[in-house]
């Protein structure tokens, strides 16, 4: 066997890299509904201020809004899914749907975050928000498994940084943390709310030896990264990506790391980067140029989510996709993307231990061997038509 061919028969297809389990750390609920959903849900509600009611168009118009480069329009797309967010019935909907079509894409375990103060308009309490999602979710992976799919889900709950209800979601978080709810984070803008402002809820999330992520480093910088690491202490860096702005590539290739980014490195903190998002955003100009490239290269612990499945039209198979076509990545480093996910995630050691054991490597072992059926059962001199 040459290399050639050994790198020929590494290489995914898109039917593997769909087939192949994946693990998902960064994506929020309401941003990935299905917006043939989005449609009945308004209907249902009486929400009237879609800016389509054809679900092939509102899912265009998603996605145009989110690549328009403007922040208010963008800002918008999440208006219209929350509105259809209001209620039980909705909820669970919405859940159930998300592990559905996270598991038809070979995703064997998501962490889903969503903001339970959002979803307070119709009457529902944060407990009952929470406990329909859950519901939601549970009612998915059973649906899912029917299907012939596998997938567990566990849920972030979030915070809204320019609000003041942090410490109150944090202590939900942590009452619901045995029945699905696996963390914290805080979103919102990072420009002018840093994540300093929520320390109350941080330190008592560390007092309860409870888990959580934050996004920083996305639109903002560095400061924003070294707030969340030495200021609050966070776990995992939602999205991280401008941790690159610390690290210098000279004209000879040689790379300097500066401080932050070696303290990052060297701990090991995840990096849930999401590529798609970061186009729309504008932390890169291409896949190509993304830097996931030269983190996976210096051995980061990088990890590859999609944020908004809806808005930005994608999924993991197409992050994946995206970045096979990019930098040649393998099944290997799709393996290798799914276990650093996988050690991240934040359930408990031994089950993602299983998971990594149990159920990712080999199934990625399944598909590196694939190659070599197709090799062997072209090449049995079987007669041809002349014979």
């Amino acid at each position: 066997m040459t290399s050639q061919t050994a790198h020929q028969g590494n290489t995914p297809s898109s039917d593997q890299i769909r087939r192949a389990p994946k693990v998902l750390l960064h994506d929020h609920l309401d941003g990935g509904l299905r917006p043939g959903t989005v449609v009945d849900l308004a209907r249902t509600t009486g929400y009237s201020l879609l800016p389509e009611i054809d679900p092939d168009k509102l899912g265009l118009w998603f996605r145009e809004a989110a690549d328009s480069g403007s922040l208010e329009r963008y800002l918008e797309t999440f208006s219209h899914t929350v509105a259809v967010m209001q209620t039980r019935d909705a909820l669970v909907r919405v859940a159930r749907e998300c592990a559905e079509d996270l598991a038809e894409d070979g995703v064997v375990y998501a962490e889903v975050r969503y903001a339970p103060e959002q979803h307070l308009e119709g009457g529902l309490s944060l407990e009952e928000v929470v406990e329909a999602v859950n519901e939601g979710f549970r009612e998915g992976e059973r649906t899912a498994l029917e299907n012939g799919h596998r997938i567990r889900v566990g849920v972030l709950l979030t915070a809204m940084r320019h609000a003041a209800r942090s410490l109150e979601i944090a202590e939900l978080a942590n009452s619901y943390r045995d029945s699905g709810v696996v963390g914290f984070d805080i979103a919102g803008a990072e420009a002018g709310y840093p994540p300093t402002r929520h320390l109350d809820a941080f330190e008592y999330l560390k007092r309860e030896n409870n888990h959580f992520t934050i996004h920083a480093g996305e639109a903002f910088g560095l400061p924003s990264i070294w707030q969340a690491l030495q200021w609050c202490g966070a776990d995992r860096l939602g999205h991280g990506v401008r941790i690159i702005d610390d690290i210098q590539v000279r004209e000879d290739g040689t790379v300097e790391l500066g401080r932050l980014a070696s303290y990052v490195r060297d701990k090991r903190i995840p990096l849930e980067l999401c590529p798609s998002s970061n186009l729309q955003t504008g932390a890169a100009p291409s896949y190509a140029e993304h830097p996931i490239g030269l983190l996976r290269r210096l051995h980061f612990r990088v990890t590859v989510n999609t944020d908004n499945r809806l808005m930005s039209h994608t999924s993991m198979s197409r992050e994946f996709e995206q970045l096979v076509e990019a930098f040649g990545y393998t099944l290997d480093d799709m393996q290798w993307f799914s276990v650093n996910a996988m050690k991240s995630a934040f359930i408990p050691f031994d089950e993602r231990l299983a998971m990594i054991n149990d159920v990712i490597k080999p199934g990625y072992a399944a598909l590196k061997s694939e190659w070599l059926f197709q090799q062997t059962a072209s090449t049995r001199g079987f007669p041809t038509s002349e014979g």
